[in-house]
């Protein structure tokens, strides 16, 4: 016998190791490769083994010992009477044996079949039936909700419109159906997001204008043939619309509360006539102003034309104030003299009087003379500073 390869001699450890512990691994490797060793030596030491079993047993099929290690995955082992080849997915998925394949049968496999029928028939029939009603039965009956619509379609074209309960058509793709909400109430912001919509306004100045439209489906039929894209039509015709009314109001009316209510009426009448002329299937449900602000670039300057102005508005609030105070009193004035007049008509003479009388007093009252009549020698009595002497000896109000 040849001398065993380097790995043997590499391996020599293990192997008495095994003998050492009497033989059990040599016995389940052999049970395990049909007690031939795997390296095309009997179990045991390389020299024909330690305790007996097999050390120099003939093949089965009375062949020599096979020279060289032998590989005990593949058929036969590996030896050298058999060609050697890779695994197969027959090898993988198939174990060959004296009655043929072992595996295969199951669901899927190459000996599958559907189960039959009581009769002998087969279910495949059946199946087939079974989903065909099932999709006539999808396709062809419709349940519409009282707030819906739907319109049916033969091969794409318009056949008739659904009323909300329950219908019948045809099964598809004969006919097809679009249900929609007719009732619901949609709507458009223009423009979207946080971007600016310049609109210029009768006065030529621009104004950042942010609006929504609300709106809902007419005619469904309209809505849905006539037009291309309705929701970008609406979009269209309400920005014109909006444009068109701006452009009839001065930039203080678009920004004030009444402007924006008569802009929003304007919108709303020019946005339905063009949209029945355009038969779009569509009826606006309203204009709601979100936003009227000045440009980003100017508002700095906005709000110093505003502030100019609340100022001026200030002080043309406090001229018109002191005009009908003066008013006011000029009118009064004018009373008491009409009064005064009557009362001179009466008695002129007494009225002359008098009116001396109360003139002269105002006019005197506040003077430091004394006036005396003449004709005799009359003691001259020092009044007005009696007066005041008596005005500085009296002590303040509050005083003690």
């Amino acid at each position: 016998m040849s001398a065993p390869p380097l790995f043997f001699a590499r391996a020599r450890p293990i192997t008495s190791g095994m003998e050492r512990m009497g033989g059990i691994f040599d016995k389940i490797a052999l049970a395990m490769a049909g007690k031939r060793s795997p390296w095309g030596k009997p179990g045991g030491d390389k020299d024909g083994g330690s305790d007996g079993e097999g050390g120099d047993e003939t093949p089965p099929t009375g062949e020599d010992s096979p020279k060289g290690p032998r590989n005990p995955w593949l058929p036969g082992g590996g030896s050298d009477d058999r060609q050697r080849r890779s695994a197969s997915i027959e090898d993988i998925f198939k174990q060959r044996g004296p009655e043929g394949p072992k595996r295969g049968g199951g669901p899927g496999g190459p000996n599958f079949r559907l189960p039959q029928r009581p009769g002998g028939g087969s279910w495949f029939p059946v199946a087939i039936a079974g989903i065909a009603l099932l999709w006539l039965g999808v396709t062809s009956v419709h349940q519409v909700a009282p707030r819906e619509a739907a319109i049916v379609t033969t091969f794409g074209a318009y056949s008739r419109t659904l009323a909300p309960g329950l219908n019948f058509t045809m099964p598809w793709p004969i006919q097809s159906v679009d249900v929609e909400n007719v009732s619901q109430i949609r709507s458009e912001r223009i423009p979207d997001g946080t971007a600016q919509k310049l609109i210029l306004t009768g006065d030529q100045n621009l104004v950042d204008l942010s609006y929504l439209i609300r709106w809902s489906i007419k005619d469904l039929k309209q809505f849905k043939f006539q037009l291309a894209d309705p929701e970008e039509t609406l979009r269209e015709v309400g920005e014109a619309a909006m444009r068109a009314s701006v452009a009839e109001h001065e930039l203080d009316r678009v920004l004030s509360g009444a402007g924006r209510a008569d802009i929003e009426q304007a919108v709303y009448s020019r946005m339905q006539t063009i949209l029945d002329g355009y038969r779009s299937g569509i009826v606006v449900q309203g204009i709601e102003i979100q936003k009227t602000d000045p440009p980003e670039r100017v508002v700095e300057a906005f709000k110093d034309v505003s502030a100019a102005q609340q100022d001026a508005a200030a002080a043309m609030n406090v001229a018109r104030t002191f005009e009908q105070q003066l008013l006011a009193k000029a009118q009064g004035d004018a009373a008491a003299f009409d009064k005064i007049y009557e009362e001179y008509k009466l008695a002129p003479e007494v009225t002359r009087r008098r009116l001396y009388y109360e003139t002269m007093e105002s006019v005197l009252g506040k003077t430091d003379k004394t006036i005396i009549e003449g004709g005799g020698v009359t003691p001259y009595l020092p009044l007005p500073e009696v007066r005041r002497r008596q005005q500085r000896q009296q002590p303040p109000a509050g005083g003690q």
